[in-house]
């Protein structure tokens, strides 16, 4: 930028995007002193080198702006977890599958976690009929992303929600 363009001459590109010829690094900072603006080298690696005449702080700015508004609508996926036992009881695992359909609702992921303790380790086929269960009764608002599998001492399964695309009228409508 500015003084710090080291190369006797540059190719100069205007601040309106009209190309002004091959100059000399002296006539280039010269026009964009008089423009009130700064001289920046876009390409380096072209001979000679591209310089624009910009003004160099705004255009931090707008890219800061622009990355800061990609930022925010990039989608960030949460993940919850939810351990469950194999000898659960059914009431307990209701209120279990509740929290796990409002996570699922609220757009996060779900991991399901069995513990195993002692002697259920011989006994993991409950677990996957638990697990199977639940991803039976949660089927309409989430899908099986990972299949049940045993990690040392515990089951996992992911769910995740079933994507909802929004509809003209503005009303969210469930994919299938």
């Amino acid at each position: 930028m500015n003084e710090r363009i080291r190369t006797p001459r540059v190719r100069l590109i205007s601040h309106d995007g009209t190309q002004l010829g091959i100059k000399t690094l002296e006539e280039a900072l010269k026009i964009a002193y008089d423009a009130g603006l700064d001289l920046v080298e876009v390409a380096p690696q072209a001979e000679p080198p591209v310089c624009r005449i910009m003004d160099y702080s705004k255009y931090k700015y707008e890219q800061a702006q622009r990355a800061k508004r990609a930022k925010k609508h990039a989608a960030t996926m949460v993940l919850k977890e939810m351990k469950l036992r194999p000898k659960i009881d059914n009431h307990d695992f209701e209120v279990k599958k509740r929290h796990i359909i409002r996570f699922l609702e609220d757009g996060a992921k779900v991991k399901v976690t069995i513990m195993f303790r002692g002697r259920e380790m011989a006994h993991t086929e409950l677990g996957r009929k638990l697990l199977d269960r639940l991803a039976g009764e949660v089927q309409d608002i989430g899908k099986v992303e990972s299949q049940p599998k045993l990690d040392g001492r515990n089951m996992v399964m992911v769910l995740a929600p079933i994507s909802k695309m929004p509809t003209k009228s503005g009303e969210e409508s469930k994919e299938q």
